[in-house]
Parts: C-alpha cells; structure tokens; sequence
C-alpha cells in the first residue's frame, strides 16, 4: 500500500511538472548557431523575432521566425540585456559606456535615455525588463570592463535594481542586493523576480501599480 501510494503521488508529481512545464510537447533542444563568442538577453518582438546580444563582437542579433539569423546592429555600445517595450521599441543595457539605451527597430535611431545618477556614472546597466503597464526595471551591478575607456573600473554606485516610470522618474527599486543581475517580470505585469548572483539568491516581489515593489521573498 505503501509502496502504491508512493507511486501516485510521483505519477501526480510528473503529471503537474509537465502541466507546467514552458517547453511544448515533442519539443526537441536544437543548435541554432555557433557563431557567437558570448550570448546575452534574449527578447522577442510582437511577431515572434527573437532579438539577443553576442557582447564580445559587440552586436545586437536578431533570429526571425522564418529561421534566418542576421546583425540588427554593430555597433551596439556593447549591448547586454534587451527588452521590448509594449509600444514595440527596444531597450538596451548599452554596457560600453554605462548607459540604458532605447531603440526605434525601424529606423534603427539609438537615444541614450539614462546615462548618470546624481552627477555619477552606472556601474554598468546589466538587464531591463519593460512591464506592460508602462515603465521598466533594470539592473546595475559593476563588472569591470577591458574595453572601459572613460572611466576608472572601480564602482561608481550601489549594485541595485531601479525602476524608470513611464513619465521618466527614475527611483530605487531595492538597494538590498550583493550583486543584482537578472531580472523578468510575468506577463500580467504583477511579479518581478531578480537574481542576486553575488547572493546566490532569486528574489520575487509584488508590483504596485505605481512600480514600487512589496512583499520580497525568497524565490530560490
């Protein structure tokens, strides 16, 4: 009876994991492309395109639904983390100069949107996530760059998360990290999850409608 019991319980276990589970039936793990040196922030457009960054070459990819991979853009400021934004445009961490980029997808027009806070560089923007309710959040640990031409290597700011409303405010999300890195939120704009690496920790929160963040508990 045991022995039974167990049984079903791991067959109801397996059974919720595969409900669950984002990967489709059937869906087999398939090589895309070596081409690349170092990978990074994966996003996807409204169609389906999905967009990343290869760091080291400085560009931004884009793999579009019919299977072609082509260079959206190089130079890219040595772009890290991107993500859209529910108006269709694409957010940069534009690392090679410490800035948050936006970028108009059809005219391929850059705008360094943040570049300081009170007089002093970012660290380094490291990841964005844009919620669909408007304004965004983003990451801002110090990894010391060789290519670093402005600046001294060392920390300029706290390693903190931000939140840059849709009016342009930007403020302190959470200033408790280690070393924050990255972060998403879920599609109905409610739960932001961020990963502290230096911590060795996830942390998820609430999102209030005016992007402050509650409740912070420990994901994983």
């Amino acid at each position: 009876m045991r022995l039974l019991l167990g049984v079903l319980l791991l067959v109801a276990a397996v059974a919720v994991a595969q409900e669950r589970s984002p990967v489709a039936p059937g869906a087999q793990l398939e090589k895309v492309s070596g081409e690349f040196k170092f990978t990074e922030g994966p996003t996807t457009d409204a169609d389906g395109d999905v967009y990343f960054t290869d760091q080291p070459n400085d560009r931004i990819m884009k793999w579009s639904v019919d299977g072609k991979i082509t260079t959206f853009l190089q130079p890219c400021g040595r772009s890290n983390g991107l993500c859209f934004d529910p108006q269709g445009q694409l957010w940069a961490c534009a690392d090679e100069k410490n800035e948050l980029w936006r970028i108009d997808v059809a005219t391929k027009k850059i705008e360094a949107v943040l570049k300081e806070r009170e007089g002093k560089l970012f660290n380094g923007p490291n990841d964005v996530w844009c919620r669909p309710q408007g304004g965004l959040y983003f990451t801002d640990p110090c990894y010391k760059r060789p290519y670093w031409k402005h600046r001294d290597p060392q920390r300029q700011l706290p390693e903190i998360v931000y939140f840059l409303s849709a009016a342009g405010k930007l403020s302190v999300a959470d200033a408790d990290f280690k070393q924050p890195n990255g972060l998403v939120g879920t599609p109905d704009g409610k739960t932001l999850y961020v990963a502290d690496i230096g911590g060795k920790k996830t942390y998820a929160y609430d999102i209030q409608p005016d992007g402050a963040l509650t409740n912070r508990r420990l994901f994983y």
